[in-house]
């Protein structure tokens, strides 16, 4: 038996960088205190959605790896509290952009770094504007807690990531997430979303995680955004899925919240060996994929 503990945040993300860290680092206690062994916070949950418009000053918001509040001020938590923390953050490197996570372990060390490997480009979430698609490939990384694959929101639609991951050895999936109202689209995507990563859980057989952000976020026109005005209402629904897709602990649309459910990775290990789903895969047939 070997069990863990995995917790999802979710939380608003409309205050100043200092002010979102500090509740972060508060939530990420609470979740501890909670007993969660694996925590995940959202999609760059140190400022407001700023891919919402187009404005070369919000390039000025990334950092080095080694220089981000946010992974500064979490990796000694990390170490306090012996828990694992995947910390998205916007990252600076050489001569461009990345949407970033870095997997801090329990004792405090940076792991290495996953960057977003699918950049959508869509009214309001203009994030080709600000990021150059990711150049790691997956990860899976080592934790004290067990190997984990982190994705990052848009990768959580293309079960490519997930499949690649398990193949790595992941034996929990975890996705930060920043996804809200569809601007042009006459739809509520949220079941949809929902869907597909509890596909990826119940095809790959492992447990899933996804915390997303909450609240209503406006852009005002100025002359650096082209006087844009619109606005995004992310709608939360963070959740954690079990090893067959079922839907074990889930959030509301509003509030809030820290989800937390365990796994014995053991128990999940056997029933994936037992379905035989990574025996009977025919890779030398898939070729049409990677056209």
């Amino acid at each position: 038996m070997r069990n863990v503990t995995i917790a999802a945040i979710q939380m608003s993300c409309q205050g100043t960088r200092e002010e979102n860290i500090e509740k972060a680092v508060s939530m990420v206690r609470e979740a501890a205190k909670m007993g969660g062994q694996v925590i995940l916070l959202p999609e760059l949950f140190e400022t407001w959605y700023f891919c919402q418009e187009k404005d070369y000053g919000h390039y000025d918001l990334a950092r080095p790896l080694m220089e981000d509040p946010g992974v500064l001020a979490l990796q000694p938590v990390a170490k306090e509290l012996g828990v694992v923390l995947p910390v998205s953050f916007y990252e600076a490197a050489r001569n461009t952009t990345y949407n970033t996570v870095a997997m801090i372990d329990a004792d405090g060390e940076i792991l290495g770094t996953y960057r977003k490997t699918h950049i959508p480009d869509d009214h309001f979430y203009q994030e080709k504007f600000y990021f150059t698609p990711g150049d790691t490939g997956f990860k899976v990384f080592q934790t004290r807690f067990g190997a984990v694959g982190c994705g990052i929101c848009w990768d959580q639609w293309f079960p490519e990531s997930a499949r690649c991951m398990a193949m790595m050895g992941a034996e929990m999936l975890l996705y930060p997430t920043a996804i809200g109202s569809e601007p042009i689209l006459d739809c509520d995507s949220m079941p949809h979303w929902r869907r597909c990563m509890q596909g990826h859980a119940g095809c790959n057989l492992m447990p899933l995680a996804a915390a997303n952000r909450i609240g209503l976020e406006k852009v005002t026109p100025n002359d650096n955004n082209q006087h844009q005005s619109s606005s995004l209402t992310f709608y939360g629904s963070s959740f954690i899925a079990d090893e067959t897709g079922a839907l074990v602990e889930q959030a509301g649309r509003e509030e809030e919240t820290i989800l937390l459910h365990t796994f014995d990775l053991d128990a999940v290990r056997e029933m994936r060996l037992s379905w035989g789903v990574f025996r009977d895969r025919r890779p030398e047939m898939y070729g049409e994929i990677t056209k």
